[in-house]
């Protein structure tokens, strides 16, 4: 049986008869979308989703910055100066080279 990581569920049928009203009464929560009693989708407020992205983005940042430590520690002489926004730019880069690497 499927995991179902929310509290609040609801059919998919249901679901079509007022979008609205499930958003609205599922206020800060977050809503399991079952399809054949299984769960399709997850609706999740949008400062969840901001919340998660803002996540993700910070674990992509670290694998640079396990490097630049190891870097360091292997000649803690050598200083290496980097911006918050070059670090931001290599961890968008990080996907596209996974992507290529893949043969996407």
């Amino acid at each position: 049986m499927d995991a179902v990581l929310a509290e609040t569920s609801i059919g998919i049928t249901e679901l079509k008869k007022n979008p609205s009203a499930v958003i609205r009464d599922a206020g800060a929560d977050t809503v399991v979308i079952l399809h054949h009693n299984k769960p399709s989708a997850y609706l999740v407020p949008a400062r969840s989703y901001e919340a998660l992205m803002d996540v993700l983005d910070d674990l992509q940042l670290l694998p640079v910055v396990r490097e630049r430590i190891a870097s360091w520690q292997a000649d803690p002489d050598q200083v290496i100066d980097v911006s918050r926004e070059e670090l931001e730019q290599m961890a968008r880069d990080v996907p596209k080279r996974a992507a290529r690497a893949a043969g996407k």
